[in-house]
């Protein structure tokens, strides 16, 4: 299965949460519940709204493994093949609306995980590299998190770690 580039980012995500504990935790009624595993879901655009099936021990997963399972898990999504231990679950989201042009956005969280990653569009932008003018790739990405559980110095720096790893792509690799 060929790598996208959406498939990085679950990787990432999933690398960076082993450092962040609370972004991967629950909070169902007054009772935090932190979870030993990191569950993926996978936001799933269907006919009447949207699914988010979820890859079990992302982080251990390996970038092949991630790329299959998440286009099949995608394409049973979309023909109603997807069984309900598959979208029942999960411990954070990733919602990617780069396919539709969107530069940015933020994800609503799905109940009752801490946070949810919303990933826009890859751009060209112009940038300066030794002096000169090149072209670089950008894209945005947002991380809603419940205030109850995590605060903004918290997200910004697990958004500092998936950069790290998206602009050095092979650590996700090793």
């Amino acid at each position: 299965s060929k790598l996208s580039f959406n498939d990085l980012v679950v990787k990432a995500a999933a690398l960076a949460l082993r450092d962040f504990p609370n972004l991967n935790s629950s909070l169902e009624g007054d009772t935090l519940y932190d979870h030993a595993n990191i569950d993926i879901n996978i936001a799933v655009a269907i006919e009447n709204g949207l699914i988010a099936p979820f890859l079990p021990d992302t982080d251990k997963l390996s970038l092949g493994t991630i790329a299959r399972m998440t286009k099949d898990l995608a394409g049973r999504a979309r023909n109603g093949g997807l069984l309900p231990e598959e979208y029942q679950g999960g411990t954070f989201t990733i919602s990617n609306l780069g396919m539709y042009d969107v530069s940015e956005f933020v994800a609503i969280i799905n109940p009752p995980q801490a946070a949810i990653l919303a990933i826009g569009s890859i751009s060209e932008v112009p940038a300066i590299r030794d002096g000169e003018l090149a072209v670089a790739y950008k894209m945005k990405i947002t991380l809603s998190a419940d205030h109850r559980i995590s605060d903004g110095a918290e997200v910004a720096r697990f958004l500092q770690v998936v950069k790290g790893y998206l602009e050095k792509p092979l650590r996700l690799v090793l």
